[in-house]
């Protein structure tokens, strides 16, 4: 039986298309850069926001209509739910998807019951993926929302509690390699400190750490070789997080002998709540070699909080594109939708709308970065504007030629520096508008 009647297979149908359910720029098999776009996006479902979403906010209740959940934490609507995520998949066509442990299981009332419930839905996935041909792109687990996370999971100053976040990451590494998946993030949401005054800043985050090796130990023990991610967001629910943005995160790493088994998964709304754009943060992490994976959404920015919606601004998306091509591609890592629909959108048929309108603007958006970078204005224009370095003194400087001394000599016999040129802003926001037209 179906839990959504009505809804067929979402297929390619062109730009000219009005039906709501089809795409009109995402086409799999199209080939951009020698690469189709499927390899490219790797599209990837959220478990959390599309099947565990209740559209709840602090003013509220819940809004969404689910009528294949009955609202309990059986095992048994548990199992339900899973069968009808994958339906939901099939027919949007993504090859991907990801959860957190807690999303898929009941945590039951004790740590041990929560495993035996997690291997039953286990079960389930690995019956779907085989069914489907769908795969898991990334595993994580949940240490941040039951009450015993209140003081942090690896970064807790209360020994024990550490000590159950490991039990849980454990089962979590084990259920990500046993259903094949291709990464495993981490996300510290309660991992930071509100009040300097009771933390123990550098023992915390020689806890996490530590914490960290124990996993990629583990990992290895059981023959995980997929990538770790961390993944970076400046505060919510905690005011300061360790792992504020990509460049905290890759100094922890090195700090800490992390770096050759870690990469990041960047969010965009994380990257807006950091005080950075999207492609800074992307940037940033390609520049150093970690760029590992995306949550693609957007916030509000009338809103100051993490909105989580679904990315549908093709500035954004082009941006994105355009440093992923530069840096990409992303395998193992991909394009997954840590988004929920609006608590207003409650309707089942909702997902399809939101994920067909995301899937498409990512599909624009790669289109259009690679129009840009085959027609080399761009790139060009930045290469005009480093031109000293390729030649004469800049060539020197970056070959390790000269101290202060020399430059100094250098400069007095000169006497005047070279004129600057234009950065000419305006006229390049003015190009990237030719291919949005």
């Amino acid at each position: 039986m179906t839990a959504f009647p009505g809804v067929q297979k979402i297929v390619y149908e062109g730009p000219k298309t009005k039906h709501p359910l089809a795409f009109r720029h995402y086409n799999e098999k199209e080939l951009v850069e020698g690469r189709s776009m499927k390899d490219h996006l790797r599209f990837s479902v959220v478990y959390w926001h599309t099947f565990r979403g209740t559209g709840s906010d602090p003013f509220g209740a819940g809004t969404m209509l689910r009528p294949w959940d009955d609202g309990s934490d059986s095992i048994e609507n548990a199992v339900r739910r899973a069968r009808v995520a994958f339906e939901f998949m099939e027919k949007l066509g993504v090859p991907y998807y990801a959860f957190h442990d807690t999303d898929i299981a009941p945590e039951g009332s004790s740590l041990l019951q929560f495993q035996q419930n997690l291997d039953t839905v286990v079960r389930v996935f690995k019956e779907e993926q085989q069914r489907t041909g769908i795969r898991l792109l990334w595993g994580t687990q949940n240490l941040f929302s039951h009450p015993r996370f209140l003081h942090g999971a690896a970064t807790t100053c209360n020994a024990d509690v550490f000590a159950y976040a490991a039990a849980q990451v454990k089962k979590a590494l084990e259920i990500t390699h046993e259903l094949g998946g291709e990464n495993h993030v981490f996300w510290g949401g309660r991992e930071g400190y509100q009040n300097l005054h009771n933390t123990d800043l550098k023992r915390e985050i020689d806890h996490l750490a530590k914490f960290l090796h124990m996993a990629v130990d583990h990992a290895r023990s059981i023959g995980f070789t997929g990538q770790f991610l961390i993944e970076p967001k400046p505060h919510e629910p905690t005011k300061h997080q360790y792992d504020s943005d990509a460049a905290a995160c890759i100094n922890f790493l090195r700090a800490y002998g992390l770096e050759k088994h870690f990469k990041l998964n960047l969010e965009t709304n994380h990257a807006t709540l950091a005080g950075h754009t999207m492609m800074h943060e992307l940037e940033y992490a390609g520049m150093q070699g970690m760029l590992g994976s995306i949550d693609a959404n957007r916030g509000d920015l009338l809103l100051g909080w993490d909105t989580d919606q679904f990315p549908t601004d093709l500035y954004l998306t082009t941006e994105c594109m355009l440093s992923i091509l530069k840096y990409g591609p992303l395998a193992p890592g991909g394009v997954n939708f840590d988004a929920k629909v609006r608590r207003e959108s409650f309707e089942p048929i909702d997902l399809f709308h939101a994920h067909i309108g995301a899937m498409d603007a990512f599909a624009q958006g790669l289109k259009i970065a690679a129009a840009i970078r085959a027609d080399g204005d761009l790139t060009e224009f930045v290469r005009q504007r480093y031109a000293s370095w390729d030649h004469g003194l800049g060539a020197e400087i970056e070959a390790g030629k000269h101290d202060l001394a020399s430059l100094s000599q250098y400069i007095l016999r000169k006497g005047t520096p070279a004129e600057n040129f234009s950065g000419r802003q305006e006229m390049l926001e003015n190009l990237i508008n030719r291919y949005l037209g």
